[in-house]
């Protein structure tokens, strides 16, 4: 089933919820530029598995309203308390990809994992997704203003690049192109203003407040997030366990789905 959540006055999040009688539930939040159909390749298998699968789209992308501001970290996380609240789900594994991955690492902060029973981060760009004195890894603010400027410029240029650098593996023409479709549904000021915010916000002391088992899944030739963010996770997070995608780069939802899904499952249970 599909609905539609009224987390501000005037913006609604789009909701998908697949397999919602069963006893385990499953958050998803999706990374940058796309939405919930990213985890197709998880909602396909999973809920045959015994598990509620939840996606929405954030603000801005996919189904969901697209406001015009809204798009910090601190914003983004409320938006996912508020359809936590709403459905009243507890005891849930929170799963976040890219971006996802980072705003849920700010939602645990923030709200004390408020309902929240295990963590898993897959590719998160965290805890920097730009470069540090004391973070040697990612982009330079400077390389994101890039993407920016290239966003308000061209932006279907822009998503076909990132989808080149985005999967180690091989993908057929038409899956770059579905991958493409998902970006493209996004409104560009929202692109461009969650780029700002990965540019910006910094989850290091987040980090630190993480107090639930966490999974910990990242390709290793991952060119989004480098796997030292991983290391780095791993370090952070103390009820941490991290397992290398040795065949993954940023897309190990898709390039690596089986072990994703075995992994997921095996740690839920």
């Amino acid at each position: 089933m599909s609905y539609y959540i009224r987390v501000e006055e005037n913006v609604r999040i789009y909701v998908e919820d697949v397999n919602p009688s069963a006893e385990k539930t499953i958050l998803f939040i999706h990374g940058w530029p796309a939405n919930h159909k990213l985890f197709e390749y998880q909602f396909n298998q999973l809920p045959s598995m015994g598990f509620r699968c939840i996606g929405i789209d954030l603000r801005g992308f996919g189904k969901s309203d697209k406001p015009y501001s809204g798009y910090s970290y601190n914003r983004l996380a409320d938006d996912i308390y508020a359809v936590i609240q709403t459905l009243k789900i507890k005891d849930f594994t929170l799963v976040g990809h890219s971006v996802g991955g980072a705003i849920s690492i700010r939602y645990m902060a923030r709200h004390n994992g408020y309902g929240v029973s295990k963590l898993a981060l897959l590719g998160a760009a965290a805890p920097s997704f730009t470069k540090r004195p004391d973070f040697p890894y990612g982009l330079t603010p400077e390389e994101v203003n890039g993407f920016i400027s290239s966003t308000y410029r061209d932006r279907p240029k822009m998503l076909q690049g990132f989808g080149d650098i985005f999967f180690y593996k091989y993908v057929t023409a038409p899956f770059s192109d579905w991958f493409f479709q998902l970006g493209l549904e996004a409104a560009g000021y929202s692109t461009a203003a969650v780029l700002g915010s990965l540019r910006d916000e910094s989850l290091f002391e987040d980090l630190r407040k993480i107090r639930v088992p966490t999974l910990i899944l990242h390709g290793v030739h991952d060119q989004v997030c480098p796997y030292p963010f991983a290391l780095a996770m791993n370090k952070g997070i103390r009820q941490s366990k991290l397992v290398p995608m040795e065949n993954s780069g940023h897309g190990l939802f898709w390039e690596e789905w089986e072990k994703v899904n075995k992994e997921l499952a095996q740690f839920i249970d």
